[in-house]
């Protein structure tokens, strides 16, 4: 049991460094409440996920290819900067509580998490060196069915997370001042073009080897 919390400790600490996910999150929950923060945390996590299940079998490596990194780090940028200016844009929004917030869907959350996991080529060296890691050290271990339970307990760190990025960014909406919010509105997407940015200039270095 010890075991297993220290996989669920490891899930919760993966999350917990500032990124675009969490930008992302706090930019929905400031314009749309709970539960569109949490829909941006869970698609980034299907993302995982997936990276998740391409590790354990075996067949993630082509994702580290020049070509392949290329063309994440391209529509990461796009997808990064699209967001980031989206948030900028609706901040105004917050000055003026009976402005009316731009339109959007739950799924549309949901693919926005979604699309920034799987589009970052970090994330997925990330996951090849921790799950990897985590992998080459218990596969002698433990047997399969094990290794399964123990890759859950990382999920739900990252579940716990999720929750917890959600309901501070929808604290930020419920306590804050429209000024306040604003401000953090601005922030949440200038760190997205930040990383978009960041995102594009490794793209451009890939195209010019």
């Amino acid at each position: 049991m010890n075991t297993f919390f220290s996989y669920v400790l490891l899930g919760l600490s993966l999350s917990a460094p500032v990124g675009p996910i969490n930008a992302a999150q706090l930019n929905r929950g400031i314009h749309y409440g709970f539960l569109h923060a949490w829909l941006v945390g869970l698609g980034a996590m299907i993302g995982d996920l997936l990276f998740m299940l391409l590790i354990y079998f075996g067949v993630a490596q082509f994702l580290t290819t020049p070509l392949m990194k290329t063309f994440l780090w391209l529509f990461g940028f796009f997808i990064l900067v699209y967001t980031g200016i989206e948030s900028i844009a609706g901040a105004k929004k917050t000055l003026h509580a009976n402005a009316a917030v731009p339109a959007t869907t739950k799924g549309k959350s949901f693919r926005n998490g979604f699309w920034m996991a799987i589009s970052n080529p970090l994330n997925i060296v990330f996951w090849l060196g921790i799950y990897g890691a985590v992998l080459a050290k218990t596969s002698d271990m433990y047997s399969n069915q094990q290794l399964l339970i123990y890759s859950s307990g990382i999920f739900i760190g990252i579940i716990l997370w999720d929750v917890f990025m959600a309901g501070v960014a929808t604290s930020f909406r419920r306590f804050f001042k429209s000024r306040a919010l604003y401000v953090i509105a601005i922030i949440a997407g200038i760190t997205l073009i930040g990383f978009g940015i960041y995102f594009g200039y490794e793209a451009l270095l890939l195209l010019m080897e």
